[in-house]
């Protein structure tokens, strides 16, 4: 029987790698440059891939529904193993506590909730990107409509990392968990790197030198909408870098090696940040102290 196992086993294997292998394959195509119709309801693949991005267009709300309540059985499913932790730590807490004086206990129990909850944390910022590693897709580079499925690595991608950063992230930032988890998402990552914000998306996409410094509250994402089409791309920060308070980096971007983004300053895509560049404001400041004081 133990034969039989090992056999099944290995077919079970083989059938998942091919599946995976296939679901790569149809989410590596990138739509063609030419001018797209944004109301298409028919796909220009061939296939397997094409049957399905038509329905896919075609069934718009059934689809769109039945992603969300996919993607809701996954993060519950991801949730839950790194709650896992926790919860028997806090069972260990509330069996250990039985026989105690209910001052005592009830204090032992709110202790175990939080440190239960704090392991979650901990728990999380490992298994989200297991999860992200273990979807059958990588998130790319791409232009094109909504109801494509170039588009279901972009939404579950950051679905993941939506979970990390509205349930505990905030906690760990800025620390060195914070990149660890970043890093593990997929964002490539130098040396020395400071990251005070967490509105941050598709961190797959971005790309960081040595020296990096994010402030605090500010946002950087690789996406945008451009009459009706979603363009996701690449976000590339050189060395040396600072990104001020609050300030906003969009999709399609290259900021140079040294150069400073202003608190508030918003960089629109396809921006090209040449490197050494000061914000105007600064430059005015600089110049206003070398200004002879009044008497």
């Amino acid at each position: 029987p133990y034969r039989d196992l090992f056999i099944l086993r290995n077919q079970i294997i083989l059938i998942f790698a091919g599946f995976h292998s296939f679901l790569i394959r149809m989410t590596d195509y990138q739509p063609k440059p030419k001018k797209e119709d944004i109301d298409a309801r028919q796909s220009d693949r061939g296939g397997i891939a094409g049957f399905l991005e038509t329905i896919l267009r075609r069934m718009r709300l059934g689809t769109s529904l039945f992603a969300l309540a996919l993607l809701y059985i996954i993060m519950i499913l991801m949730m839950s193993v790194s709650l896992t932790p926790g919860i028997y730590w806090f069972h260990f807490i509330l069996k250990r506590t039985a026989d105690y004086a209910d001052v005592i206990r009830y204090g032992a129990l709110s202790f175990g909730v939080i440190s239960g909850y704090f392991l979650y944390g901990i728990s999380i910022i490992f298994v989200a990107p297991l999860f992200n590693f273990l979807m059958p897709f990588r998130l790319k580079p791409f232009r094109g409509i909504y109801y494509s499925l170039w588009s279901v690595p972009w939404y579950f991608h950051n679905a993941f990392t939506y979970v990390v950063r509205y349930t505990f992230l905030e906690f760990f930032t800025p620390s060195p968990l914070n990149l660890l988890f970043y890093r593990l998402m997929g964002m490539k990552m130098g040396r020395g790197c400071q990251i005070n914000t967490t509105n941050i998306s598709d961190p797959a996409l971005i790309e960081l030198g040595d020296k990096v410094t994010i402030a605090g509250s500010a946002t950087i994402f690789g996406h945008y909408a451009s009459q009706g089409y979603l363009v996701v791309d690449k976000v590339k920060i050189g060395s040396g870098v600072t990104i001020g308070l609050k300030a906003t980096v969009m999709g399609d971007v290259e900021i140079g090696d040294g150069a400073v983004i202003a608190p508030h300053e918003v960089v629109y895509p396809k921006s090209r940040i040449p490197a050494g560049r000061r914000p105007a404001t600064q430059n005015n400041q600089d110049s206003r102290t070398n200004l002879p004081q009044a008497s």
